[in-house]
């Protein structure tokens, strides 16, 4: 019997579905969850949440947030979550740039502005390690291939 899987960013839902073992980036490190845990709720931070299902392995960038965990229900509430597959590669390498251009200058005056800057260089770097180490894992088995129409 499965469990229940929910993966939601601020701004869409980014994965549902059932799987055998939810491997999560846990504050104080990783987390496998199997259908039936306890009840738990848990920090996330910045990593790689894998959602396995019959040999099957889909891939998932974090950048924290929360996790709610029933018998049979994972819900991650991830302040930014993205599929490894959808990585635009030129785009985080881009955002990665800015962000250490603008580190470059010296830190802002303002605190939040600084952690904001520090925070998308880390998703970026996130993103960027991610879609070089998995995406050419392809060939792995049970690597979860790309849906062709």
């Amino acid at each position: 019997m499965p469990i229940r899987c929910e993966i939601v960013s601020q701004d869409r839902l980014v994965f549902e579905g059932d799987a055998d073992i939810v491997i999560l980036p846990g504050i104080d490190g990783e987390m496998g969850i199997l259908p039936n845990h306890a009840p738990l709720l848990s920090t996330l931070r910045f990593g790689i949440l894998k959602v396995r299902q019959q040999g099957r392995e889909e891939l998932f960038t974090i950048a924290g947030g929360v996790v709610e965990v029933q018998p049979d229900l994972i819900t991650v509430m991830a302040d930014a979550a993205e599929n490894v597959r959808e990585i635009d590669v030129s785009r985080a390498e881009e955002a990665r740039q800015r962000a250490e251009e603008l580190l470059k200058k010296g830190p802002p005056p303002d605190t939040d502005a600084y952690l904001a800057i520090e925070q998308s260089l880390r998703r970026s770097n996130l993103r960027l390690e991610a879609a070089r180490r998995y995406r050419t894992q392809r060939n792995m088995p049970g690597f979860a291939e790309d849906k062709k129409p």
